[in-house]
């Protein structure tokens, strides 16, 4: 755009003086003109005037009074040098590339007052408008050549239009090139943070994880063998007996410590390898009724069918930690469990006939627990699932956990 500017702001100049030659080679092929000095002077107020104007005060662009006064002086020198010599509207052909400047109506005026001038120059200057029948022929050339003028104006204008837009575009893109790298240079610290949040979040879900794992597994198998070793001591001068409990702490024992080092290296329980859910739970409550000399059941209801491992393993440490309070908390006589199937959800229910207690009153976690409940919701929130508990002193304790029913098949 600036080079554009530079070439508009001297062709004037250049028009001017290749109109000044012409006017000299017309004297030999008798085309008249008028005086040389009168000539002469004309040329150089026109190249003062400009000169003025554009290059000493091209501020006249951008205020509207100076505007008209410096295009009300050119087209006072225009006419007097067509005047002067009709081969002047070789120069006059310039002014329409200042008219663009002008305002709506301003441009209009002025292009026509230059086209006038120009029409005048083609029928040979203002010598012939004495002739008879030149009238008709002025205002035929005036209205081609203000046609051709006001569209040279306008496409100029366009083109001008066009270039300040392109100007805004790339100072806007660079712009948005300097915001977008502030903003990915902002992304990759944002980027780091996350990392190093889902690397703390990931620690803590595993110490979750390990927290409930070393509770189900080896803290139950703990306190079965204690309640185990205990009873031989009150079984001493049985035999039987003391052999029996003697079998069921050695038996759980070996359990513990297989299930901790699958614990461990994040695998299914081993119950649940090569068997079904409800198999797997009806084998915990079997042992589980024969080392405790409690009546349990399973009941299961709707059609068994394969959850994704999670599923699975969450609803049988919910069996295994639920059996493992009543055992150490309830005193109960009869514990009844559901295992249900249903369309979208799979719940297991289990109700005992215990002491109860009051769930609304917080338990402090300790050597005797307090850490069951809270393990058992905090793994079925893992996998979308929900725990809920009704008790009351004396009443027993109802204990329901619902999990989503996802078949291995959608988890593949």
């Amino acid at each position: 755009m600036e080079r554009t500017d530079r070439i508009v702001a001297r062709l004037p100049y250049i028009a001017l003086g290749a109109s000044v030659v012409l006017v000299a080679a017309a004297v030999t092929v008798g085309i008249p003109h008028a005086p040389w000095p009168i000539v002469g002077s004309a040329v150089v107020v026109t190249a003062a005037w400009l000169a003025f104007w554009i290059q000493m005060h091209p501020e006249w662009e951008h205020d509207e009074p100076k505007m008209i006064v410096f295009f009300a002086g050119l087209i006072g020198r225009i006419y007097l040098l067509i005047w002067s010599s009709p081969l002047f509207g070789f120069f006059v052909w310039s002014a329409y590339l200042l008219v663009t400047r002008l305002g709506s109506w301003r441009r209009v005026l002025a292009a026509t007052l230059v086209a006038t001038a120009l029409a005048v120059s083609h029928i040979g200057g203002f010598a012939s408008l004495g002739e008879p029948g030149v009238l008709p022929i002025l205002l035929v050339v005036l209205l081609i050549n203000a046609g051709v003028a006001h569209v040279m104006i306008w496409v100029s204008m366009w083109t001008h239009e066009q270039g300040l837009k392109r100007n805004r575009m790339v100072e806007e893109l660079a712009l948005a090139n300097t915001k977008l790298a502030a903003a990915l240079k902002e992304n990759a610290g944002l980027h780091a943070q996350l990392l190093a949040q889902a690397r703390e979040a990931g620690v803590l879900d595993e110490r979750q994880r390990m927290a409930g794992e070393i509770h189900d597994v080896l803290a139950q198998g703990l306190t079965g063998i204690v309640t185990q070793l205990e009873a031989t001591g009150a079984a001493a001068d049985r035999p039987d007996d003391w052999r029996r409990h003697l079998d069921n702490a050695k038996r759980l024992a070996r359990d513990s410590l297989t299930e901790a080092r699958r614990s461990v290296q994040a695998l299914r329980p081993q119950t649940l390898d090569g068997a079904m859910l409800p198999d797997a739970i009806g084998d915990l409550v079997t042992d589980w009724s024969r080392v405790h000399e409690v009546a349990a059941e399973l009941v299961t209801t709707g059609t068994p069918r394969p959850l994704v491992p999670e599923i699975e393993a969450t609803l049988l440490r919910t069996a295994q930690e639920a059996l493992a309070n009543v055992g150490r908390h309830a005193d109960a006589g009869r514990v009844g469990l559901t295992l249900s199937y249903m369309e979208d959800v799979v719940t297991l229910d289990v109700r005992d006939d215990g002491h109860g207690f009051d769930p609304g009153e917080p338990r402090a976690v300790s050597e005797d627990g307090g850490y069951g409940l809270a393990a058992m919701r905090e793994r079925l929130a893992r996998i979308a699932g929900s725990l809920e508990v009704e008790s009351a002193p004396g009443s027993g304790t109802a204990l329901s956990a619902c999990v989503p029913a996802i078949p291995v098949e959608a988890a593949a």
